[in-house]
């Protein structure tokens, strides 16, 4: 049996691929790509069907955030040229809001800059949650507003908040390099405290900032043993005035080889494609619906994306369908079996399984499939394609859904 089809199996069990398989999915050559998507591909099918859930950004107040983020442009002393406003009102969030679900959205995404939320600000957010759903009362709300504090999480919930997310971004080995002003345990510790408090968690990664395929996968495997419901995959988006502007590290076929190692890894869990892959993906994003079931419409914090019109002919071109409101995006047994570890049949919730595949003693990669014997070439630098968001929140243009 070779590399794929035992990672199909795997996953089509809910079973931990082994590090070794994870490695070697992104070593593979551009010349296996379309295999390795049509492998992916069978798993997201198997738990997904052909369903792409659409989610909408709302940034609920932009730029000045006093952490260091090396990748982020509204970072402490960031020269990138985007919009800077503070919160905006309860009102204007849901006006803002309204424009996503109209294009087919079924889950928005609360978003603020900052270290984390005072009291006060979870408050502001609360009211912003209650004023969306009077409105539209089948909606999902995610709030993402960095670091939670005790209690917070809890609030969040009863003000009829579905969901958080906190990415973890990187390696734990790494995340020191990319920011200092917080730690990757504080990261791990708002996962947990979302947890806690019944929503569902949502933390994921960005990929092209510099880190090696070992990084990579030691990100993915930590985000399975934390279990989010849900993995967004941003491709850095270099933004000139950042620390990361001159990292143009990504190919179409790369980011396609990522997204089959996080499918792989997190076979029944919500993955969604987010930040970059207008700039990264490009034409090749029909591909990616293959591997993840969820998007971003329209927008993002600070940048354009690709025209929401557009995101929904690529989804129906692709011969998928927009999941609707009244359907649930995941598979029943996460739905019952929550976070408790015993979902993950066999491989249990261990980050590092380094058994092997099958019967192949020693931890060996089994396989068939050609792995690059060279390193990657640069990707070439696509400025043009990094465009500041000028419209929608904060802004008195019409928003891009």
């Amino acid at each position: 049996m070779d590399l794929l089809n035992t990672l199909v199996d795997k996953g089509l069990r809910r079973e931990l691929p082994t590090r070794d398989e994870a490695l070697a999915v992104l070593a593979t050559s551009d010349d296996d790509v379309l295999d390795v998507v049509a492998a992916a591909g069978k798993v997201r099918r198997h738990w997904f069907g052909r369903r792409v859930k659409l989610n909408y950004l709302v940034n609920l107040k932009s730029g000045l955030c006093p952490e260091d983020c090396s990748y982020c442009s509204q970072r402490l002393g960031s020269k990138a040229d985007i919009l800077k406003y503070t919160w905006l009102k309860p009102d204007q969030a849901s006006q803002a809001a309204a424009a996503g679900l109209a294009g087919g959205a079924k889950r928005v995404c609360l978003v603020a800059s900052g270290r984390g939320p005072t009291d006060r600000d979870v408050d502001r957010v609360s009211d912003t949650i209650k004023a969306i759903k009077d409105q539209n009362e089948d909606v999902e709300v995610c709030a993402c507003l960095g670091l939670l504090s005790d209690g917070q999480a809890e609030r969040l919930r009863e003000a009829g908040a579905d969901a958080y997310n906190h990415n973890l971004n990187t390696s734990e080995g790494t995340y020191g390099d990319i920011t200092t002003t917080h730690t990757y345990a504080d990261r791990v510790d708002t996962v947990q405290k979302a947890h806690a408090a019944g929503l569902s968690a949502c933390s994921g990664l960005i990929a092209g900032m510099g880190e090696s395929d070992e990084d990579l996968v030691d990100v993915v495997y930590s985000l399975r043993e934390l279990d989010p419901d849900s993995v967004p995959v941003n491709f850095l988006i270099p933004f000139e005035g950042t620390p990361l502007a001159k990292e143009w590290n990504l190919t179409p076929q790369r980011c396609l080889r990522i997204l089959a190692m996080v499918r792989f890894v997190c076979p029944d869990v919500e993955v969604r494609i987010a930040g970059g892959r207008e700039v990264h993906l490009r034409t090749m994003q029909p591909l990616a619906l293959n591997l993840a079931n969820s998007i971003f419409l329209g927008d993002y914090l600070t940048s354009e994306g690709q025209a929401g019109k557009a995101d929904l002919e690529m989804i129906a071109d692709a011969g998928f369908e927009v999941e609707g409101a009244g359907e649930v995006t995941l598979p029943e047994h996460r739905l019952t079996a929550g976070a408790d570890c015993g979902a993950h049949a066999e491989a249990g919730c261990g980050a590092h399984a380094d058994a092997g595949c099958g019967s192949h003693e020693g931890g060996g990669v089994c396989g068939s499939v050609k792995v690059q014997a060279e390193q990657e070439q640069p990707a070439e630098a696509r400025t043009d394609l990094v465009a500041v968001r000028r419209r929608g929140a904060g802004t008195d243009l019409a928003p891009n859904a």
